[in-house]
């Protein structure tokens, strides 16, 4: 029998884990909370660490809560359900203090209230894995398993919209009939303003009776309320294309508070929670505070997601971006909206700059940064004198690397870190976006 103890939580990691001690030496748990006494079993051990699995709670935290989802604990799309909607943000909060503390050696001179959302039916953009498993009767459309490669059995999930919960059953069965249904890994999701696209990944070619019960699907499945149209992706994301119908609303999402816009295909990058990314542009735009005469970079610019918005104020805009379809749509959504005088964009890996290749883009009043999860270091590392903006803002993906590029630019390039929040981008998980204002 595996080792088992009773011990006290100290507090919770960046993951959402439980972390106690014994002998002093750190443990994780998975799913215990700060305060919490529990009986836990020890399934690994590490040099420095150990993790357990949580056997017992013997006196539950007041923050503790019954998770919504009957899948919760083996689908491995969440991770903090059993985590009040409050307390879930409080952890993501405490996450960034710490990171920032501990990685960077700075502190935020003000923490800035939390943007939080809604709770469920969040997800516009989904990865949906699918896998035809004849020993459970047929296809499981859904997220994997936590820690496992298989494909969660589910009927619904109450992260995704209502409509497109609703469908999980209609698409299991419609994997479940194609003849191809062992060259299915997924259904992709892209919820926009007036269309929900369905994208399904076919490693081989459908048959003329796939086809039939494709079009069944959507005949059977889309109303006036909800439309949706099914598009095929043979191979790469540049493959796909839509199937049926063939003429649709388009897919767009909007930052109505700018009058911005913005349409895009399923195969591109945007964020998955369009309440939260309508607050956190308006809260960049506010940190930001373009101003009519001033020329701002926006590096790591996307389809032009915070570049649109700034040109809505500044004199010019220029938009810096590494994945040449990306810029490609960002010029057509800048000319889409009226604004293509105001925005001018780059191509350039961002993860292979140095401070001449700055110096050449030239200089600007101000810079917004959105990387991904690996950061900007490159970018904040190659600053100089000459090319220093008066003030950044700095959107974040990962508190980790946040901290790391923050250190950077307080300790080496003299900025202040003035403020920093955290926005619940993807309430029940342990992923925290956030937000820092660094100014000279």
């Amino acid at each position: 029998m595996a080792e088992q103890f009773k011990v006290v939580i100290e507090s919770v990691d960046y993951e959402g884990k439980g972390i106690a001690r014994i002998d002093g030496k750190t443990v994780f748990v998975d799913g215990a909370l700060s305060g919490e006494e529990v009986l836990i079993e020890i399934v690994k051990r590490k040099s420095n660490f150990d993790k357990a699995k949580l056997v017992e709670i013997i006196s539950p935290s007041t923050k503790r809560v019954t998770p919504e989802c009957p899948s919760y604990g083996i689908c491995g799309g969440c991770s903090m359900q059993h985590v009040s909607f409050d307390a879930q943000i409080e952890i993501k909060q405490q996450v960034l203090v710490d990171s920032l503390k501990h990685i960077g050696n700075v502190c935020a001179e003000e923490i800035l209230p939390p943007l939080a959302g809604t709770p469920w039916g969040y997800r516009h953009r989904s990865r949906l894995s699918a896998r035809y498993v004849a020993k459970k009767g047929g296809a499981l459309v859904g997220f994997r398993e936590k820690g496992a490669p298989y494909v969660v059995d589910m009927n619904e999930c109450k992260i995704l919209p209502a409509h497109v919960s609703a469908l999980i059953p209609a698409m299991k069965e419609l994997v479940s009939n194609l003849s191809i249904k062992a060259a299915v890994p997924q259904i992709e999701v892209a919820v926009g303003n007036h269309v929900t696209v369905l994208v399904m990944r076919n490693m081989e070619s459908l048959t003329s009776q796939d086809e039939s019960l494709v079009r069944q699907f959507i005949d059977e499945n889309s109303n006036e309320n909800t439309p949706l149209q099914f598009w095929l992706q043979p191979k790469g994301p540049d493959t796909c294309y839509p199937f049926y119908p063939a003429e649709a609303p388009k897919l767009n999402y909007e930052l109505a508070d700018f009058q911005i816009d913005m349409p895009y295909y399923p195969s591109e990058f945007t964020q998955v929670n369009p309440y939260i990314n309508q607050a956190m542009v308006n809260l960049a735009m506010s940190l930001l505070n373009p101003q009519a005469d001033e020329v701002i970079a926006d590096f790591f610019c996307g389809i032009g997601n915070f570049t649109l918005p700034i040109a809505r104020s500044a004199k010019q805009v220029v938009g810096i971006e590494g994945a040449d379809p990306l810029v490609k749509r960002a010029k057509q959504n800048a000319e889409y909206n009226g604004l293509g005088d105001k925005v001018s964009y780059q191509v350039a890996n961002l993860f292979k700059i140095d401070s001449e290749w700055l110096a050449k883009l030239g200089t600007f009043d101000k810079w917004l940064i959105d990387p991904p999860r690996d950061g900007a270091f490159e970018l904040v590392k190659s600053i100089t004198s000459k090319t220093a903006p008066q003030l950044i803002v700095y959107v974040s993906c990962n508190p980790a690397t946040l901290a790391r590029d923050a250190g950077v630019l307080v300790d080496t390039h003299g900025y202040r870190l003035l403020k920093a929040g955290v926005m619940n981008m993807f309430p029940h998980t342990s992923h925290v976006e956030s937000i820092a204002l660094f100014v000279r």
